[in-house]
């Protein structure tokens, strides 16, 4: 087992006097690829906010990376941390080309000014793009590609700094099912390659959790229902807990989850 990459002790999050997190006590290891589950509104972008220190706690210990919030420079922190999420697609400028998206990421910055980029961070930029099936797209601006497309290039963006974890809130939101089964098998070689940072996934889709994920958060109502190996975590009782409803849970010989309602 790998050091803790992520620890919260206690952890709550009120806003306007509604507590969005109550309670998390929440450890994650480097070599620990996490998917956190629960229905809209349990909670889980506060809690990726929180691990990506872009929201402080209204209580408890939060550290990330070895550094505590609240102590630490996270202008320091934040390039260790890789990040994909709906928010922060909204501020991609449209024109920007994937290239040029992808390569700004190591310097935290969108929008290609006047930099001159090492080779080496081009050739890197490539392979990223490439992995997550976008080579086609490299000379192409961001506001032309499809919801699935734009998705893949903002996890190879995510990935442009060589993270130490990388948290993907709600990844296949808005994809057809093409576009999910793509981007969950991509996400599967991710999760399956030991090289890889620490992941963790926010989803409200049991479909959407890859092959390779060890590990699972249960969240209702900004409280945890269950969290552990995803093994442990994934039951019939606990899905139906989490989410208000009574569901059936299978599981396919590749490893793959899918829930119904009874």
């Amino acid at each position: 087992m790998g050091g803790q990459v992520l620890r919260l002790q206690d952890v709550a999050v009120r806003r306007d006097g509604a507590a969005l997190l109550r309670g998390i006590d929440w450890t994650v290891n480097e070599d620990e690829r996490w998917v956190v589950i629960g229905p809209n509104g349990a909670g889980k972008t506060t809690l990726l906010q929180v691990a990506a220190t872009l929201l402080y706690p209204s209580e408890g210990i939060v550290e990330v990376l070895g550094e505590r919030l609240g102590q630490a420079d996270v202008f320091d922190l934040r390039p260790r941390i890789g990040l994909a999420s709906a928010a922060l697609a909204e501020r991609i400028p449209p024109e920007e080309k994937v290239i040029d998206l992808v390569l700004t990421a190591s310097y935290a910055i969108m929008g290609r000014w006047t930099e001159e980029y090492d080779s080496n961070d081009v050739t890197r930029a490539v392979e990223l793009i490439d992995m997550m099936g976008a080579a086609h797209l490299i000379r192409r601006r961001f506001g032309t590609l499809s919801e699935g497309e734009r998705k893949r290039v903002q996890i190879a963006r995510a990935l442009m700094p060589d993270p130490e974890m990388l948290l993907l809130d709600e990844p296949a939101a808005g994809l057809d099912l093409g576009g999910r089964e793509d981007l969950v098998r991509r996400l599967s070689v991710l999760a399956n390659d030991l090289r890889s940072p620490t992941l963790v996934l926010v989803t409200h889709h049991v479909e959407e959790v890859p092959n390779g994920f060890t590990h699972g958060l249960l969240l209702k109502h900004g409280s945890v229902v269950a969290q552990g190996p995803l093994e442990h975590v994934m039951t019939a009782d606990n899905l139906s807990q989490t989410f208000g409803v009574p569901l059936s849970l299978d599981r396919s010989a590749e490893g793959r989850w899918y829930a119904r309602a009874h």
